[in-house]
């Protein structure tokens, strides 16, 4: 897996990246085809303090791509919201590469 984790108007020190990877595990810990990550974590110029602090997130997954971006006013609160966003979208395109063997009901009689 390919992370990259970028800040814009922030710099992103080895708290900020190892918080961030430790929560992008349990993503790997759902789903293990996943290709390349790219995080990246903002600080919006805005007058007004709340949800200036910003989190996005490309994913590369086998077959398909997923983003989620969250704004909070504290930077780790924006990427706890981003990776449960995250999580339940690898979660449902999980279930969508595994759930399409079902069976019809003319043949369970």
């Amino acid at each position: 897996m390919n992370l990259t984790i970028s800040g814009h108007h922030l710099e992103v020190t080895p708290a900020l990246r190892s918080y961030v990877t430790g929560k992008l595990d349990r993503i790997r810990r759902h789903f293990d085809q996943v290709v390349d990550v790219k995080v990246l974590l903002t600080v919006e110029k805005q007058k007004e303090k709340e949800k200036r602090q910003r989190a996005e997130c490309n994913i590369h997954v086998k077959g398909n791509d997923l983003f989620a971006e969250s704004s909070h006013e504290d930077l780790y609160a924006a990427v706890d919201d981003l990776v449960d966003k995250l999580d339940r979208q690898v979660v449902k395109h999980k279930n969508r590469l595994t759930d399409h063997h079902h069976i019809s009901p003319k043949r369970m009689m």
